[in-house]
Protein backbone atom coordinates (compact mmCIF):
# COMPACT_ATOMS: atom_id res chain seq x y z
CA UNK A 1 0.00 0.00 0.00
CA UNK A 2 1.14 3.55 -1.09
CA UNK A 3 2.63 5.71 1.92
CA UNK A 4 3.06 9.60 2.46
CA UNK A 5 6.11 10.97 2.81
CA UNK A 6 5.33 14.49 4.20
CA UNK A 7 7.38 17.25 3.22
CA UNK A 8 7.95 20.14 5.75
CA UNK A 9 9.69 22.65 4.38
CA UNK A 10 6.84 25.03 3.71
CA UNK A 11 6.65 25.01 7.92
CA UNK A 12 10.66 25.97 7.75
CA UNK A 13 9.84 28.84 5.01
CA UNK A 14 6.81 30.59 7.45
CA UNK A 15 9.52 30.95 9.84
CA UNK A 16 12.62 31.99 7.78
CA UNK A 17 9.94 34.68 6.72
CA UNK A 18 10.42 36.60 10.16
CA UNK A 19 13.66 34.39 11.32
CA UNK A 20 12.37 33.52 14.96
CA UNK A 21 11.83 30.15 16.07
CA UNK A 22 7.98 29.12 14.88
CA UNK A 23 6.60 27.40 13.41
CA UNK A 24 9.09 24.80 14.45
CA UNK A 25 9.68 21.91 11.69
CA UNK A 26 10.62 19.35 13.64
CA UNK A 27 6.84 19.79 15.82
CA UNK A 28 5.64 20.08 12.70
CA UNK A 29 7.07 16.38 11.28
CA UNK A 30 6.01 15.12 15.10
CA UNK A 31 2.55 16.13 14.11
CA UNK A 32 2.70 14.49 10.87
CA UNK A 33 4.18 11.28 11.97
CA UNK A 34 0.93 10.90 14.51
CA UNK A 35 -1.26 11.95 11.89
CA UNK A 36 -0.10 8.97 9.48
CA UNK A 37 2.79 9.90 7.27
CA UNK A 38 5.28 7.15 6.92
CA UNK A 39 8.14 9.68 6.18
CA UNK A 40 9.14 13.13 6.93
CA UNK A 41 10.95 14.71 3.56
CA UNK A 42 13.43 18.01 4.20
CA UNK A 43 14.94 19.29 1.30
CA UNK A 44 18.27 21.19 2.80
CA UNK A 45 19.00 23.94 -0.22
CA UNK A 46 22.47 25.55 -1.05
CA UNK A 47 20.96 28.67 0.26
CA UNK A 48 19.55 27.17 2.79
CA UNK A 49 15.82 29.15 1.92
CA UNK A 50 14.01 27.20 4.74
CA UNK A 51 15.36 23.99 6.10
CA UNK A 52 18.29 24.51 8.33
CA UNK A 53 21.42 22.45 9.12
CA UNK A 54 20.14 22.52 12.83
CA UNK A 55 16.83 21.05 11.63
CA UNK A 56 18.51 17.90 10.00
CA UNK A 57 20.40 17.39 12.96
CA UNK A 58 17.31 17.50 15.13
CA UNK A 59 15.04 15.61 13.19
CA UNK A 60 17.54 12.84 12.73
CA UNK A 61 17.02 12.58 16.18
CA UNK A 62 13.24 12.51 16.55
CA UNK A 63 11.87 10.97 13.25
CA UNK A 64 10.70 7.76 13.78
CA UNK A 65 9.25 6.46 10.66
CA UNK A 66 12.11 7.51 7.74
CA UNK A 67 13.77 11.14 7.08
CA UNK A 68 14.13 11.70 3.59
CA UNK A 69 16.84 14.09 2.55
CA UNK A 70 16.02 16.03 -0.42
CA UNK A 71 19.44 17.43 -1.69
CA UNK A 72 21.59 18.22 -4.71
CA UNK A 73 24.54 16.26 -5.82
CA UNK A 74 27.26 18.17 -4.43
CA UNK A 75 30.43 17.49 -2.69
CA UNK A 76 29.06 19.44 0.33
CA UNK A 77 25.63 17.92 0.49
CA UNK A 78 27.11 14.70 0.04
CA UNK A 79 29.24 14.79 3.17
CA UNK A 80 26.13 16.38 5.44
CA UNK A 81 24.38 12.97 4.55
CA UNK A 82 27.17 10.79 5.50
CA UNK A 83 27.77 12.54 8.45
CA UNK A 84 24.24 12.65 9.29
CA UNK A 85 22.79 9.60 7.83
CA UNK A 86 19.41 9.92 7.02
CA UNK A 87 17.39 6.58 5.30
CA UNK A 88 17.13 7.98 1.95
CA UNK A 89 18.66 10.48 0.04
CA UNK A 90 16.98 12.00 -3.10
CA UNK A 91 19.02 13.75 -5.61
CA UNK A 92 17.11 16.43 -7.33
CA UNK A 93 18.03 19.37 -9.30
CA UNK A 94 18.55 22.53 -7.87
CA UNK A 95 18.98 26.58 -9.27
CA UNK A 96 19.50 29.51 -6.60
CA UNK A 97 16.91 31.56 -8.39
CA UNK A 98 13.94 29.12 -8.82
CA UNK A 99 11.07 29.22 -6.32
CA UNK A 100 10.23 25.23 -6.11
CA UNK A 101 12.11 22.46 -8.36
CA UNK A 102 11.15 23.18 -11.69
CA UNK A 103 11.97 19.49 -12.88
CA UNK A 104 13.31 16.54 -12.73
CA UNK A 105 17.26 15.82 -12.92
CA UNK A 106 18.97 14.76 -16.20
CA UNK A 107 20.44 11.89 -15.36
CA UNK A 108 21.63 11.27 -19.05
CA UNK A 109 23.86 14.40 -19.12
CA UNK A 110 24.91 14.04 -15.51
CA UNK A 111 25.58 10.61 -15.20
CA UNK A 112 29.04 10.16 -13.86
CA UNK A 113 28.39 12.90 -11.48
CA UNK A 114 25.42 11.48 -10.05
CA UNK A 115 26.89 8.09 -10.42
CA UNK A 116 29.62 9.04 -8.15
CA UNK A 117 27.20 10.60 -5.65
CA UNK A 118 25.53 7.73 -5.42
CA UNK A 119 28.13 5.13 -4.84
CA UNK A 120 29.53 6.88 -1.95
CA UNK A 121 26.00 7.48 -0.22
CA UNK A 122 25.10 3.67 -1.05
CA UNK A 123 28.59 2.57 0.68
CA UNK A 124 27.46 4.73 3.29
CA UNK A 125 24.55 2.89 4.14
CA UNK A 126 22.22 5.27 2.55
CA UNK A 127 19.24 4.80 0.30
CA UNK A 128 19.71 6.69 -2.62
CA UNK A 129 16.29 8.08 -5.23
CA UNK A 130 16.63 10.27 -8.34
CA UNK A 131 14.24 13.09 -8.76
CA UNK A 132 13.38 12.79 -12.72
CA UNK A 133 10.67 13.60 -15.48
CA UNK A 134 8.58 10.50 -16.24
CA UNK A 135 10.69 9.82 -19.64
CA UNK A 136 11.43 6.14 -20.29
CA UNK A 137 15.56 7.33 -21.13
CA UNK A 138 15.69 9.12 -17.97
CA UNK A 139 14.88 6.26 -16.05
CA UNK A 140 16.92 3.74 -18.00
CA UNK A 141 20.10 5.94 -17.12
CA UNK A 142 18.96 6.15 -13.12
CA UNK A 143 19.08 2.02 -13.57
CA UNK A 144 22.98 3.03 -14.75
CA UNK A 145 23.65 4.65 -11.73
CA UNK A 146 22.73 2.81 -9.17
CA UNK A 147 19.91 4.14 -7.42
CA UNK A 148 17.44 2.21 -5.40
CA UNK A 149 14.50 4.74 -6.83
CA UNK A 150 13.35 6.82 -8.81
CA UNK A 151 10.99 9.74 -7.05
CA UNK A 152 8.57 10.46 -10.85
CA UNK A 153 8.46 14.65 -10.69
CA UNK A 154 4.58 14.94 -11.35
CA UNK A 155 4.63 18.50 -11.91
CA UNK A 156 4.13 18.16 -15.59
CA UNK A 157 0.84 15.95 -14.52
CA UNK A 158 -0.33 18.37 -12.21
CA UNK A 159 -0.30 21.47 -14.58
CA UNK A 160 -2.35 19.52 -17.04
CA UNK A 161 -5.01 18.24 -14.57
CA UNK A 162 -8.54 18.84 -16.21
CA UNK A 163 -7.10 19.86 -19.92
CA UNK A 164 -7.03 17.21 -22.76
CA UNK A 165 -3.35 16.64 -21.90
CA UNK A 166 -3.80 15.07 -18.93
CA UNK A 167 -4.34 11.79 -20.57
CA UNK A 168 -0.95 11.83 -22.30
CA UNK A 169 0.62 12.88 -18.89
CA UNK A 170 -1.04 10.46 -16.62
CA UNK A 171 0.68 7.92 -19.53
CA UNK A 172 4.06 9.10 -19.04
CA UNK A 173 3.67 8.26 -15.47
CA UNK A 174 2.26 4.95 -15.85
CA UNK A 175 4.80 3.65 -18.78
CA UNK A 176 7.49 4.97 -16.08
CA UNK A 177 6.61 2.93 -13.77
CA UNK A 178 6.40 0.00 -15.49
CA UNK A 179 9.86 0.40 -17.01
CA UNK A 180 11.30 1.21 -13.46
CA UNK A 181 9.69 -2.26 -12.06
CA UNK A 182 11.06 -3.98 -15.24
CA UNK A 183 14.60 -3.04 -14.48
CA UNK A 184 14.14 -3.27 -10.55
CA UNK A 185 13.98 -0.16 -9.60
CA UNK A 186 11.86 1.62 -6.75
CA UNK A 187 9.35 3.99 -7.68
CA UNK A 188 7.66 7.19 -5.57
CA UNK A 189 6.25 10.01 -7.10
CA UNK A 190 5.85 14.21 -5.99
CA UNK A 191 5.53 17.69 -7.06
CA UNK A 192 2.17 19.67 -7.19
CA UNK A 193 0.22 16.92 -5.65
CA UNK A 194 -2.92 18.04 -4.09
CA UNK A 195 -6.30 16.71 -2.32
CA UNK A 196 -7.98 16.32 -6.31
CA UNK A 197 -5.17 15.79 -8.53
CA UNK A 198 -3.79 12.84 -6.17
CA UNK A 199 -6.38 10.49 -7.29
CA UNK A 200 -5.94 9.29 -10.87
CA UNK A 201 -2.10 9.01 -10.42
CA UNK A 202 -2.79 7.33 -7.19
CA UNK A 203 -5.22 4.89 -8.89
CA UNK A 204 -2.32 4.11 -11.62
CA UNK A 205 -0.56 1.82 -8.65
CA UNK A 206 2.92 0.83 -8.98
CA UNK A 207 4.01 3.57 -6.76
CA UNK A 208 5.80 3.05 -3.07
CA UNK A 209 5.49 6.71 -1.77
CA UNK A 210 3.85 9.77 -2.03
CA UNK A 211 6.42 13.15 -1.15
CA UNK A 212 3.77 15.95 -0.65
CA UNK A 213 4.04 19.26 0.90
CA UNK A 214 2.55 22.89 -0.42
CA UNK A 215 -0.78 21.42 -0.85
CA UNK A 216 -0.70 19.29 2.81
CA UNK A 217 0.90 22.74 4.37
CA UNK A 218 -1.99 25.01 2.88
CA UNK A 219 -5.17 23.39 4.56
CA UNK A 220 -2.96 22.96 8.03
CA UNK A 221 -2.76 26.56 7.65
CA UNK A 222 -7.01 26.02 7.68
CA UNK A 223 -7.86 22.90 9.21
CA UNK A 224 -4.87 21.65 11.28
CA UNK A 225 -2.02 19.86 10.19
CA UNK A 226 -2.75 16.65 11.80
CA UNK A 227 -5.91 16.69 10.16
CA UNK A 228 -4.51 17.68 6.51
CA UNK A 229 -2.03 14.90 6.88
CA UNK A 230 -5.20 12.60 7.58
CA UNK A 231 -6.87 13.15 4.84
CA UNK A 232 -4.22 12.79 2.14
CA UNK A 233 -3.35 9.46 3.73
CA UNK A 234 -6.85 8.26 3.44
CA UNK A 235 -7.14 9.54 -0.13
CA UNK A 236 -3.64 8.00 -1.00
CA UNK A 237 -4.80 4.47 0.85
CA UNK A 238 -8.32 4.20 -0.85
CA UNK A 239 -7.31 5.47 -4.11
Amino acid sequence: MAKLGLNIDHVATVRQARGGIEPDPVAAAAIGELAGAEGITIHLREDRRHIQDRDLEILRKTVKTKLNLEMAATQEMVRIALTVKPEQVTLVPEKRRELTTEGGLDVIINLKTITDAVKRLRDGGICVSLFIDPNQEQVKAANKSGADYIEIHTGAYAESFGTPDMGRELEKIDTAIKLAAKVGLGVNAGHGLNYVNIKPVAAIGGIEEYNIGHSIISRAVLVGLDRAVRDMVDLIKYA
